[in-house]
């Protein structure tokens, strides 16, 4: 059985930067254990994004690899899945992103992926852990001139840039249509708004200007208002708004309105299927996408099939069924043709490429999904009691169940990042929603509180 896990979250490791974990003494005991799994003498790709503990940490991440005879390939800022993408194309042992993705400046993070450009599984994830113990490499330090060198990929964006450009169909271009670009101050900044321009775009621009603190900052996925005013005061066709490290999307339609992960799994899965190029016959998404997403696939005949939260587990879902597209409400597109991660930018290009090729405005294409209400809240938890072991719990939710029927939904679940309980009820009725979510919180709430005491 796997150890349990103590630094991994679901998506790599994260932190306060300079508190631990993610201080420099870990994340040069991270190179080291990163460098003892993935073989010595190799090399491996590092990128991250513009925070300012991007540098700190950067370098002792490659003084860890370094120490183990790894050479280290640093793009400096770009995009997680332009780190995935390199790390296969550039056959590294590995690739590492030093990101805290959508959270404020003040944090930062590692994810690792391996030579494929996939994220590892748990198992592996546990066994870089225990590699990190001291002293646990110390034998395999490297001597004298097997010490590993770290060196500048000077050409990195522009490989990712070229690569992200091949999503539009060589017979399409997006002359003709204006394009709002919010980098969120984030890695994305200069290489989102080229990939645009080069495609013949007329591209506006904003949170293109880093300082090393201000990503995410009242711009980008997190924010789409700023998205939203810039589309209808420039009267743009489109909007995307990026996160700190270009991973996932948030797309809004030329009135502003923004348009959500699950409506673009449907218009792209719809027009995957109509072409009968949607493979597995489903679109993979998490336990968390609408219903109205599972009812809109099923008029074209696709099923939606649902994970835990996570696009890492929504990619191994996909893989295992052999399925091209899944992703996540949260705007986490992933379309395995293009990439091996969430990425932001192909997901904004795939949905462009129906607009184009259907001569429809984002508006009207949105329109074949149907959202159900949904309400959802966290609650804070002492510790996480296995909810299977919460009968009162249970019994509420069973009883709320019952109520919707077939026209709603309950999820319960712990916050994989923080020590929360979520609790999401979906139907019809968003009083009633409120309402029940309140009822099931409650009990569980005490229960756990009866549990702990």
């Amino acid at each position: 059985m796997a150890k349990q896990r103590k630094l991994f979250g679901t998506d790599g490791i994260r932190g306060r930067a300079n508190v631990h974990p993610m201080t420099p003494d870990v994340a040069m005991r991270f190179g080291m254990a990163v460098a003892a799994h993935f073989g010595r003498e190799g090399k491996v790709v590092v990128g991250k994004d513009t925070r300012r503990s991007g540098y700190m940490l950067e370098t002792a991440l490659a003084s860890g690899l370094c120490a183990l005879g790894v050479d280290v390939m640093l793009t400096g800022p770009l995009p997680t899945p332009g780190v995935a993408y390199l790390a296969k194309s550039m056959r590294a042992d590995a690739g590492v992103v030093i990101s805290a993705s959508h959270n404020p400046f003040e944090d930062n993070g590692f994810k690792l992926f391996a030579n494929d450009g996939f994220k590892l599984p748990d198992a592996v994830e546990s066994h870089i852990e225990s590699l990190m113990e001291r002293g646990a490499v110390d034998d395999r330090l490297a001597h004298g001139e097997n010490i590993g060198k770290a060196f500048r990929l000077e050409d990195a964006g522009g490989r990712y840039i070229t690569h992200v450009k091949h999503v539009l169909p060589q017979e399409f271009g997006l002359d003709g249509l204006r394009v709002v670009v919010d980098c969120a101050h984030g890695a994305a900044y200069k290489i989102a708004p080229k990939i645009f321009e080069e495609l013949g775009a007329d591209v506006v621009r904003i949170g293109v200007e880093p300082d090393g603190t201000n990503i995410n900052a009242g711009f980008g996925a997190m924010h789409p208002e700023q998205l939203s005013h810039a589309v209808r005061s420039y009267r743009a066709d489109f909007g995307v708004a990026l996160d700190g490290d270009a991973d996932r999307a948030v797309v809004c339609d030329n009135r502003g309105q923004i348009v959500d992960g699950d409506a673009l799994l449907a218009i792209i899965g719809r027009d995957l299927a109509a072409r009968g190029q949607l493979t597995g016959d489903a679109v993979v998404a998490t336990v968390m996408s609408n219903i109205g997403l599972e009812r809109s696939l099923a008029q074209v005949g696709v099923k939606l099939v649902r994970t835990p939260v996570g696009d890492r587990y929504v990619v191994e879902a996909m893989r295992e069924r052999g399925c091209n597209l899944g992703g996540e409400q949260s705007g986490h597109l992933i379309c395995l043709e293009h990439a091996t991660t969430g990425d932001g930018l192909v997901a904004a290009l795939k949905v462009l490429t129906v607009m184009v090729r259907e001569q429809k405005t984002l508006a009207e294409l949105a329109a074949v999904m149907t959202r159900y209400p949904q309400v959802s809240r966290s609650y804070p938890v002492v510790r996480k009691i296995p909810l299977a072991q919460l009968e009162r719990a249970n019994r509420a939710i069973a009883a709320v169940e019952q109520r919707l029927g077939d026209e709603g939904r309950v999820v319960v679940r712990y916050s994989g990042t923080e020590s929360k309980l979520r609790v999401m009820v979906e139907g019809t009725d968003e009083r009633a929603l409120t309402q029940a979510v309140e009822e099931i919180a409650e009990v569980a709430i005490a229960e756990i509180s009866a549990h702990v005491n």
